[in-house]
């Protein structure tokens, strides 16, 4: 019975057809190389809020599908729920089904009567754990092995001019633990190095680390599967951040409300689910010196740095006859892992409240924060201190441990409504007494800090105080007179301003970003102080700085480079001015060796080369796509500084 449902499970064809139905995809017949074509073209349909893109010609057998989870609806429809367009957050729905689940298994039952009640519940539960399927799978039906192995049989591609090769963007890779032998299921970028060897990028925080670790104290070779494809809820719940110990597929089956159908590798022993359409198998041997892996074009929008990491050995290739090959590009925010990142904000709020803080009302991970650079919460407050108490356990919660900044305001105030926020950072923050440096993990891929995966951090409490919380009488700011403010009218004492972005003082938000030409030693820094005591910053509460010619007037950008090119405790610093007044300067400049004794090399953004921009450009009537999308690397060239990944 088990084995005749696995014929209507939503694999991934299942799903493209649903996307079709809705109008969400678009099919490129046009012939289009793997090799930066296909990452320029999805780079302008994402920006543009586009469509998913199936690309039918890859000069391969397999066709590639593109943005498949690139809007709030295309998320939805790939977890299973059927939306109208009009209906506001559908992903919220997962998070009302987890919430009456667990308040139902977590509820105490005082009799017989209740308890027995909870069997229905505790079944239901069951029926999530995944299970072993029967017969030929669906994902077995072409396999390759031996001599017959080679990954360029795929149509694996190269998004970013500096990458260090072809990637494997869209991998659920799968491993255990040699001794409990508890499944992970992860998403983990993948190196190809030749046609039977990649590199698995299993960073510092991740646990298939701990599995690797584990694996090099047996001396054993540890097996390992990546998974393309099949029902999108996999690739969904490889990102998910489950604890450790508790299996994806079991998330999987409560999204899909039915089991993960699993079935053993040809070659390795490992799991995966049966209706993928593509399986690697492999093996990575822990005694192995380590293979040099990198630059790649991230999601930080910046190219991580070549570093060391395990290779990976294909002892076969297995798929569907119909199989198609799915993969992502990410770089400058927004990209399609915007919307995935966007359905983990609201799952997990639910497991959050329950399990850690009941306090928090709602939580926004911005996205051109990359998700780990900031986190805003709300609360119901009920005693004082509670907003820097939250901040702190965030810090301590799983994957956001790497949070750099956290913002905490009153329930009142939409976390999702910047504007609010920033208005109530500065209406209910004391620069003396509500904000806290700290410093602790960071993501690896954050390149600003001192030292990787460790240095600053700041929470910001928004929430309104009581008197228990008011160390010192309120300050009051005067309402600062923005035709003074300018670069026009600062230009004078100040040479090195270029250019500033006045739209949040203009909305009562006493917020001032500029960008300046930097040519001293801690110039930034320096420029900042002068600032705060300048007559026209006394009524500013943080003074924001960038440097280079990119234009500001886009705060998203702001927004995107000022997250990633701090270290909160390094380059943040409060500075009082004659009248007693501080100020929150910010230094958002690119960090270097001979202005800043930065010991790190520093990373260029992701831009495409100017060959692929113009082929596109020329090719852009044949894709069939609509009107004409120039390349948003176009805008930020200007941050590129020399050649390659290095800045």
């Amino acid at each position: 019975m088990f084995s005749s449902l696995m014929s209507r499970l939503p694999g991934l064809r299942a799903f493209i057809e649903k996307l079709e139905k809705h109008g969400e995809l678009k099919r490129v017949r046009t012939p289009v190389s793997p090799i930066l074509e296909i990452a320029e073209i999805t780079d302008r349909i994402v920006k543009a809020e586009g469509p998913a893109l199936l690309f039918e010609e890859t000069g391969t057998s397999f066709p590639v599908l593109m943005n498949a989870y690139g809007s709030e609806r295309r998320m939805a429809l790939a977890l299973g729920i059927e939306v109208d367009s009009a209906e506001p957050d559908p992903l919220d729905t997962i998070s009302f089904r987890m919430q009456a689940l667990f308040g139902k298994l977590l509820s105490p039952k005082a009799s017989l009567l209740e308890k027995l009640q909870m069997l229905p519940t505790l079944a239901q539960v069951a029926g999530f754990l995944p299970r072993r399927h029967r017969g030929k799978a669906p994902c077995q039906e072409v396999v390759l092995s031996g001599e017959a192995v080679n990954l360029f049989h795929l149509p694996i591609l190269q998004c970013w001019p500096a990458d260090g090769g072809r990637y494997i963007t869209l991998p659920v890779v799968h491993t255990y633990h040699p001794h409990t032998r508890q499944r992970n299921v992860g998403m983990y970028r993948v190196q190809v190095l030749n046609e039977k060897t990649t590199a698995i990028h299993w960073q510092l925080h991740k646990v298939s680390r701990r599995h690797y670790d584990a694996w090099k104290e047996t001396g054993q070779k540890m097996p390992v599967a990546i998974v393309l494809g099949g029902d999108p809820v996999y690739t969904y719940a490889a990102t998910a951040p489950l604890p450790e110990g508790v299996d994806e597929y079991i998330l999987a089956g409560f999204l899909r409300g039915r089991p993960v159908p699993l079935v053993s590798c040809v070659t390795q022993p490992i799991e995966v689910p049966a209706d993928a359409d593509i399986v690697i198998e492999g093996y990575v041997d822990p005694q192995e010196p380590l293979v040099l892996e990198g630059p790649f074009g991230d999601h930080t929008g910046y190219y991580s740095l070549p570093d060391y990491y395990p290779a990976f050995h294909v002892t076969a290739i297995t798929y569907r006859k119909d199989a198609i090959y799915p993969a992502t590009i990410v770089g400058i925010p927004p990209q399609e892992d915007a919307w995935i990142g966007k359905a983990t904000e609201r799952i997990f709020l639910t497991p959050i409240r329950l399990t850690m803080m009941p306090e928090i009302h709602d939580m926004d991970l911005p996205v051109h924060g990359v998700f780990h650079n900031m986190a805003i919460v709300s609360i119901e407050k009920s005693y004082p201190g509670q907003g820097l108490k939250v901040a702190h356990a965030l810090w301590g919660a799983g994957q956001l441990m790497l949070t750099k900044i956290v913002v905490v305001v009153d329930k009142s105030v939409s976390v999702h409504d910047y504007w609010a926020v920033a208005r109530a950072a500065c209406e209910q923050a004391d620069l003396r007494t509500d904000i806290v440096f700290s410093q602790g993990p960071l993501d690896v891929l954050d390149h600003a800090c001192s030292q990787m995966a460790f240095g600053g951090k700041l929470a910001i409490d928004a929430t309104p105080k009581g008197p228990e919380e008011r160390l010192f009488p309120p300050l009051v700011y005067p309402t600062p007179d923005p035709s003074r403010l300018s670069a026009e009218a600062l230009r004078p004492d100040f040479t090195e301003i270029l250019e500033t972005n006045l739209r949040l003082i203009e909305k009562g938000i006493p917020i001032w970003v500029g960008s300046f030409r930097k040519s001293q030693k801690y110039h930034g820094r320096r420029l900042g102080e002068k600032l705060a005591q300048h007559p026209a910053f006394r009524g500013i509460k943080v003074i924001l700085l960038l440097d280079g010619d990119m234009p500001i007037d886009d705060l998203g950008d702001v927004f995107w480079r000022f997250t990633n090119n701090v270290d909160m405790r390094r380059d943040t610093r409060v500075v009082e001015d004659e009248a007693g007044l501080p100020h929150l300067i910010i230094d958002a400049s690119v960090k270097s060796l001979a202005l800043d004794d930065f010991q790190r090399p520093w990373p260029n953004v992701t831009v495409m080369d100017e060959v692929t921009i113009q082929k596109v450009d020329e090719k852009w009537e044949l894709y069939g796509l609509g009107p004409f999308l120039s390349s948003p690397s176009r805008k930020y060239s200007l941050l590129v500084q020399g050649e390659g990944a290095v800045a």
